[in-house]
C-alpha cells in the first residue's frame, strides 16, 4: 500500500481545519471534507465551512457542494470519496480527510453495509409523515419495524430516525438484520489521528467560536433559509437555536447559550465515539503535523 489516507478527527472546535491545512501544505495533497453538514450550501457561518482563504491555501474537496433540500448520507459519501481517490492519486501518495461527522469517517475507513436504494416514494413518504405527525410518530414505528436498531439510536436524530424508518420500509426487513458491523478492505494504507485538548479548554473554544458566530452574522444567516426550517440539513445546532427565537419559543441570550451547551454535548458525544476506537491516535492539535509525518 504506496497511498496513505491521513484522517484528521476529533471534538468540534478543536483546531482540525488548522492542523488538516498545514499537513496538506507540506505534503502538497488535498483534503477530504469529512463534515455532514458542511457539505450543504448557504450556511458556512453555522457549520464553521473552511472560508474561502482556508480553501486557497489547500483544495478542499465535499465543500458546500449540495444545496439544501438534497438528500445525502454516509454511504453515498463512501461512494464518492472512492470514485474520487485514484485521481488524487495520481497526483501523489497522501490525501488528508478531516472532519468530525463520526459515520462520515467510518464509512470511508470501514464502509458501510450495502443497504437498498430507498425509492423516493418511500422518501417522500417518511417525509410526509414526519411533516404531519412529527417524530415521535416515525420512532414509534422504527420500534415496531426494528427494536433493536431503535434501542442503540438518539431518538431525537431526525435523520437516524428517518433512515431506519425508511429502509426498514425499503427492505421489508429490520433495518439491523441488514448491519453486518464487519470492515471492508482498502487499498490504501490510513492512519487516524484524533486531536483533543484539556476538557476546559475545549469547552471555552466552543464557547468563544458560539460568540463569534453570532458576530460573524449567524442570525441573518438563519434567518436566509428559516422557510427551510423543515429540511433535515436545517436540523443542526446553531440553526435549532436561532429558529427557537425567530419561533418566539427562546429569547435570544438562552438560545445563545442553549447553542453553546449543545455544542459542548455534542462534542462530549464525538469523545466517547472515538475512544471505542483502538487504531486512532490521539494527539493534541500541535502535535498533529508533526505525528502525522513521523508515521508516513
Amino acid at each position: 500500500m504506496d497511498k496513505t489516507l491521513i484522517v484528521i478527527t476529533g471534538p468540534t472546535g478543536v483546531g482540525k481545519t488548522a492542523a488538516a491545512i498545514g499537513l496538506a501544505k507540506h505534503l502538497h495533497c488535498d483534503i477530504i471534507n469529512a463534515d455532514s453538514r458542511q457539505i450543504y450550501r448557504g450556511i458556512p457561518i453555522c457549520t464553521a465551512a473552511p472560508t474561502a482563504e482556508e480553501q486557497a491555501a489547500a483544495r478542499h474537496h465535499f465543500v458546500e457542494f449540495k444545496d439544501l433540500d438534497e438528500s445525502y448520507n454516509a454511504a453515498q459519501f463512501e461512494t464518492d470519496v472512492l470514485q474520487l481517490l485514484p485521481s488524487l492519486w495520481q497526483q501523489g501518495d497522501y490525501v488528508v480527510m478531516c472532519g468530525g461527522s463520526m459515520l462520515y469517517v467510518d464509512a470511508v475507513c470501514r464502509g458501510i453495509d450495502q443497504l437498498p436504494d430507498v425509492t423516493p416514494e418511500v422518501r417522500n413518504a417518511v417525509k410526509q409523515k414526519l411533516q404531519q405527525e412529527g417524530l415521535e410518530s416515525l420512532v414509534e414505528e422504527l420500534e415496531q419495524l426494528d427494536p433493536q436498531y431503535a434501542a442503540t439510536i438518539d431518538r431525537k436524530n431526525t435523520s437516524r430516525v428517518c433512515h431506519g424508518v425508511e429502509i426498514c420500509r425499503q427492505a421489508g426487513v429490520p433495518y439491523s438484520t441488514l448491519r453486518t458491523g464487519k470492515a471492508k478492505q482498502r487499498d490504501f494504507r490510513i492512519i487516524k489521528l484524533a486531536l483533543n485538548i484539556e476538557r476546559e479548554l475545549l469547552f471555552s473554544r466552543i464557547n468563544k467560536r458560539v460568540d463569534r458566530m453570532i458576530e460573524m452574522g449567524l442570525e441573518q444567516e438563519a434567518r436566509s433559509v428559516y422557510h427551510l426550517r423543515h429540511l433535515n440539513s436545517l436540523n443542526t445546532v446553531g440553526m435549532k437555536e436561532m429558529f427557537a427565537i425567530f419561533d418566539g419559543t427562546m429569547d435570544r441570550h438562552t438560545a445563545i447559550e442553549r447553542m453553546k451547551k449543545n455544542t459542548r454535548v455534542y462534542a462530549k458525544k464525538q469523545l466517547t465515539w472515538y475512544r471505542r476506537d483502538p487504531s486512532i491516535i490521539w494527539v493534541t492539535p500541535d502535535q498533529a503535523i508533526d505525528t502525522a509525518i513521523n508515521l508516513l
